[in-house]
């Protein structure tokens, strides 16, 4: 066996390799939820553009969404496959895990663009871009220049994961950071200056992007705890089923997010059309809109929420290849505890100040029905935002302790069972609320199962039973 690398993640404290993992991967993490929201509020503030802009922003949203789910799928499982075998100290093979994650993802981002440009009335129209012609039109073009720009986002997005998994969790956040600080400064030029749109804000984020994925290969040239090859880049079916299955419950949580998405697009749009107010044509993007925004705010927490989660992953990795489950126990403990800590403060903001959150939003420019809207959405639709996330910490960490069955499960049925299932429900019986309403509903019977797991996994990692894990672990790493 080769010898072992990141042993620091074996002795330092759990507390502050949390601080130093953690806080570089929610950076990163805010900052890619940042570029969406950061378009979608110059888009707000543009008054050629507006609500109708606004709406369309919300109907691509889960596009790249299902883009994001193939990348970190194919990052996040890499990630904790690379930190297994370090901790083993199997170099050779985390290597090839690398390079075989990076050759997947080239191709995948590929056949995302080609169906993308092959079905994309299709697609808008399944995510509800046929509310109104105008947003349709501004749904058309902001999706054609973001799908261009897909390759450069999921290459991104999966080697930053892979970039913490190899001891360099600042460089991922500054690669994610350079990024977004360029479509930031491009939004207002292309958007306001040149006035190019909907195309001018898709425009800036794919150049972000790009800087982000050049970082990213420039990254892989210089690694630390392993060397790539060009024997590396050889596809290996077993080594890709290994880290994949690992990847899966990040693949299903985003896919099933983006089920959820398309069913509260299209019940807003069909219940909006029975609505007395946004029945009216001039106001029949409102609800959509604001949705969107809400969610887009939901994304924030929950990019800190995940980032804390992923950012133990490496460590939680690492402890359990060399059989520390005791480390593992107090970290999961530690990360519960600062996921509650962080829904509570979420949850006081959106309860207090939600007039001041969409005022960020173009409030001004619209009718008083868009903020009467978006100020009980934000109440209602984030009202147990405890809960959500400390059940996704959960979902996440329980990746790391090589658990992706239970992950996957209990994501499943927040996202799909809870999530699609009361989406559809709740306006049968209570109309354009009953959408706002699914989300806590959903969250509250996710939590009561997140609870029965959370306290059978404590108990394993304090007992013997936890040795049937490292085993696992180990036979993922052997066997696959």
């Amino acid at each position: 066996m080769e010898q072992k690398t990141n042993n620091f993640l074996e002795t330092e404290p759990v507390g502050r390799l949390m601080r130093k993992y953690a806080v570089p991967c929610i950076i990163s993490l805010l900052v890619a939820a940042l570029y969406n929201i950061v378009d979608q509020i110059f888009i707000a503030n543009a008054t050629y553009l507006g609500s109708y802009g606004n709406a369309a922003n919300t109907v691509v949203f889960p596009l790249t969404v299902i883009a994001l789910a193939i990348a970190v799928m194919i990052g996040d499982g890499a990630c904790a496959f690379v930190s297994i075998l370090l901790g083993q100290g199997r170099k050779k093979e985390a290597s090839s895990t690398i390079g075989n994650a990076v050759v997947l993802t080239i191709a995948a981002s590929i056949i995302v663009v080609f169906l993308y440009l092959v079905f994309q009335n299709q697609i808008l129209a399944m995510f509800g871009g046929t509310v109104n012609a105008e947003t349709l039109h501004h749904s058309q073009e902001y999706f054609f220049y973001i799908t261009l720009g897909i390759p450069f986002y999921m290459f991104g997005q999966a080697m930053n994961p892979i970039i913490r998994s190899d001891g360099s969790p600042k460089f991922a956040m500054v690669s994610t950071l350079a990024g977004a600080v360029f479509n930031m400064i491009f939004d207002p030029i292309l958007i306001f200056g040149l006035r190019w749109g909907m195309m001018g804000a898709a425009v800036a984020t794919v150049l972000g992007q790009v800087i982000t994925a050049a970082m990213a290969v420039w990254y892989l040239c210089h690694m630390k705890a392993v060397q790539l090859s060009r024997s590396s880049f050889a596809l290996s079916g077993s080594l890709i089923r290994k880290f994949l299955m690992l990847g899966m419950t990040s693949l299903l949580s985003q896919l099933s997010l983006v089920a959820a998405m398309a069913a509260i697009n299209n019940m807003i749009r069909k219940y909006s059309a029975l609505d007395p107010v946004f029945s009216q044509t001039e106001y029949a993007q409102i609800p959509m809109a604001v949705v969107g925004i809400v969610m887009k705010f939901f994304q924030i927490v929950i990019s800190v929420t995940v980032g804390m989660a992923a950012g133990c992953i490496p460590i939680a990795g690492y402890n359990i290849g060399a059989g520390r489950k005791d480390r593992a126990r107090e970290l999961f403990l530690l990360l519960l505890k600062s996921e509650a800590l962080v829904g509570l403060a979420a949850l006081l903001i959106v309860e207090l100040l939600p007039r001041q959150l969409i005022a960020l939003f173009g409030a001004a420019n619209e009718s008083v029905y868009y903020t009467e809207f978006a100020i009980k959405s934000f109440r209602i639709y984030l009202c147990m935002m405890v809960f959500a996330t400390v059940n996704k910490g959960t979902f996440i960490y329980l990746q790391a302790l090589g658990k992706a069955m239970a992950s996957t499960l209990i994501s499943l049925f927040r996202e799909v069972v809870f999530g699609v299932g009361f989406a559809l429900l709740l306006p049968v019986f209570f109309g354009l609320d009953g959408v706002l309403y699914s989300m806590p509903v959903s969250d509250i019977l996710t939590f009561l199962i997140t609870i029965v797991v959370v306290r059978m996994t404590l108990k394993e990692l304090g007992s013997g039973q936890m040795d049937a894990a490292h085993k696992d672990a180990k036979q993922i790493a052997l066997n696959g």
